[in-house]
């Protein structure tokens, strides 16, 4: 069992939900994200959960490459100062700003790129580092079930992103093949978070923030390559959107 594990983006929705859940576990864990007034809150109730782990916070923006090497390897020496090392990394923090291209919303559309893409690059770098140093690891990657196709409006450069960290993890997995390093590429869908509630519109199969992080940890600690949360119905929706037509998503999401 991997008794030692990182969240990025763990201040609120998944990677909260998914703290809590290894808490049960009596997994001991490393927590950053940039609200640090939320961590030290989930911290308390973390503790309360299972009083007898150790949860360590620091604050992270995860666009600051220095600073994501650095949080890692001072988390990595703590759990080696009490006997133990680094088994997880879940690459966790993302955003979902932007929309369409070509109506002055570039801004927003960069941040989401460089913090769901180049900032995850950063944090998988830092981690097999690691990893590699110390012969053992398993790296999860949180990506998403619209990482399978394009989408117009809002949805376009999130997929992009997400696209891409599925890209990423599936290479990285090749390289680390046949060392004792795992890596993982979660595709969740519809789980109910900060992220979904601001779509402000109804979505379909939306489960709840705490059924959804127990799938997820589920599918963690069953280290597969890939895996969709929940499995039903969203493997089929997979295969239903790449036999439409891009004038027929035009009409779905546009």
């Amino acid at each position: 069992m991997r008794k030692n594990i990182l969240i990025t983006g763990a201040s609120s929705g998944l990677g909260m939900g998914m703290a809590k859940e290894f808490a049960k576990q009596g997994c001991h864990l490393a927590l950053c994200a940039r609200r640090t007034e939320r961590l030290e809150t989930l911290k308390k109730e973390l503790l309360t959960i299972n009083p007898s782990i150790e949860v360590l916070t620091a604050s992270l923006d995860v666009n600051d490459t220095e600073a994501v090497f650095s949080i890692f390897d001072s988390f990595r020496t703590a759990f080696e100062t009490q006997g133990g090392t680094l088994d997880r990394v879940i690459v966790n923090a993302g955003i979902g700003r932007g929309g369409s291209l070509g109506k002055g919303l570039e801004g927003p559309n960069r941040e989401t790129a460089m913090t769901n893409f180049c900032a995850a690059l950063t944090q998988m770098e830092a981690a097999l580092k690691i990893f590699r140093d110390q012969n053992h690891g398993h790296l999860v990657a949180v990506s998403s079930m619209s990482a399978f196709r394009g989408y117009p409006g809002a949805l376009n450069v999130y997929a992009a992103t997400k696209a891409g960290l599925k890209s990423l993890a599936e290479g990285a997995r090749i390289e680390v093949y046949n060392r004792p390093i795992k890596v993982t590429t979660l595709f969740p869908g519809y789980i109910q978070s900060e992220m979904t509630d601001s779509i402000g519109k109804p979505t379909p199969y939306m489960i709840s923030l705490e059924k959804g992080s127990r799938l997820l940890v589920k599918a963690i600690d069953k280290e597969k390559n890939t895996a969709i949360i929940p499995f039903w119905p969203w493997y089929f929706f997979k295969i239903f959107m790449n036999l439409l037509s891009p004038k027929m998503v035009r009409i779905i999401f546009g």
